[in-house]
């Protein structure tokens, strides 16, 4: 009967030495989770050095930044209105019912500003828009990279990276504070309008309580957030729309992982930038 030279050696090998490759065996999963975890890690950094540096380099494709900013932005006002309406609206019933507790309504006003520029507004604003032009940014790049359009970019001598992917991250830096500022009005308008014609608090006093307890740190630290996750989604988009492969399947999974990818990233530089911010 013979033996493949693998099962020779371990049929050749002493018992102890047996012993120890079935007890280390089980460790083998775990150090290849961890190694494609680097490498998958290392892959993005490069492509997000990459994909900086051309943002500051000319040539500039303005047509096609101006094309992005209109998609990111004003195709997504919609959307991100909604949620913020809705957001607000809800924010300031459940506020009143727990204050009405205290005998402290008053509050009302209060929580719902501050909720919604430090932290409502910024992350459902950025996970609104993650479904939507993370998950499109994917596809279409996608698309172009298993029809080989990226390729045919690269032998007429224009970058991708220039052309695809540093017009989106501009676009997505310079309109995702505009979208989370128009969600911060949007999201306070929808607490006055439940908390004056539903609650029946006084309208003028509602937006004087609002106004006087709204402060710039909390505005500004709301729009910082958006910068940073409008890069994270961008990112995102444009690095698994890149580097997919394998067909439509392909296409489809790099959509998935964009979408998926950018929303616990926006989760996590939540805290990371909230902890920046207000920690003491």
């Amino acid at each position: 009967m013979r033996f493949s030279p693998a099962w020779a050696r371990v049929i050749s090998a002493p018992m102890w030495a047996r012993r120890s490759e079935t007890v280390i065996n089980p460790f083998q999963p775990i150090g290849r989770v961890f190694l494609a975890f680097l490498g998958a890690t290392g892959r993005l950094a490069s492509f997000s050095f990459s994909a900086f540096s051309h943002c500051f380099r000319p040539p500039f494709y303005f047509r096609t930044i101006f094309s992005e900013m209109i998609e990111i932005g004003y195709y997504s006002l919609p959307v991100v209105g909604l949620t913020a309406v809705f957001a607000g609206m809800v924010l300031a019933l459940q506020s009143y019912t727990g204050f009405a507790r205290f005998s402290a309504e008053g509050a009302v006003a209060n929580v719902v500003v501050l909720s919604i520029t430090r932290e409502l507004g910024p992350v459902l604003a950025g996970l609104m828009v993650a479904g939507r032009i993370g998950a499109s940014m994917a596809a279409e790049i996608g698309t172009m990279r298993v029809t080989e359009q990226i390729d045919a970019l690269t032998t007429l001598s224009t970058n991708p990276m220039k052309y695809l992917v540093a017009p989106r991250l501009i676009a997505g830096l310079l309109m995702f504070p505009l979208l989370v500022l128009v969600a911060d009005v949007i999201g306070v308008f929808g607490g006055y309008m439940v908390a004056v014609h539903k609650l029946g608090f006084n309208a003028a006093n509602y937006l004087q309580r609002t106004w006087d307890f709204l402060r710039a740190e909390d505005v500004n630290s709301g729009l910082v957030k958006a910068a940073v996750f409008g890069i994270i989604v961008t990112l995102m988009g444009c690095y698994h729309g890149y580097n997919s492969k394998g067909g439509a399947e392909g296409v489809g999974a790099a959509t998935t992982n964009a979408v998926v990818s950018s929303c616990i990233l926006i989760l996590s530089f939540d805290y990371v930038l909230t902890e920046m911010f207000f920690s003491k």
